[in-house]
């Protein structure tokens, strides 16, 4: 079964990305997804910019677009990562290895078309 591990982190922990700290993120991040791709359960994923480079396009009732991200939150979304488990406790395991402390994981089965 197929899962998006979906992280938004604290806006202190987005910015370790390229602070004085950028090294021991990294690293963290580079640990997780050999975890994950030594385990055979890596699908994909990737991370994302920071919300300053988004553009957010509503579409109804009339398509409008703005630069920036939509709403203000406490929390950034920074990346995703797919994974292919037998269960969603098997995918709650692997989004609590995670290295964003602080932050949220929204673990979400993909959608079977």
């Amino acid at each position: 079964m197929k899962f998006a591990l979906i992280i938004h982190e604290t806006k202190q922990e987005f910015a370790k990305r390229s602070g004085p700290e950028a090294g021991k993120y990294w690293a963290a991040w580079t640990a997780y997804g050999k975890a994950l791709t030594d385990a055979g359960v890596m699908a994909g994923g990737a991370g994302l910019q920071g919300p300053e480079t988004a553009t957010t396009m509503r579409l109804a009732p009339s398509q409008q677009v703005q630069d920036g991200p939509y709403a203000e939150s406490k929390e950034i979304l920074g990346g995703f990562y797919l994974i292919d488990v037998a269960n969603l406790d098997a995918a709650m395991q692997w989004a609590s290895r995670i290295p964003s402390p602080g932050g949220t994981i929204e673990i979400r089965p993909l959608l079977v078309m």
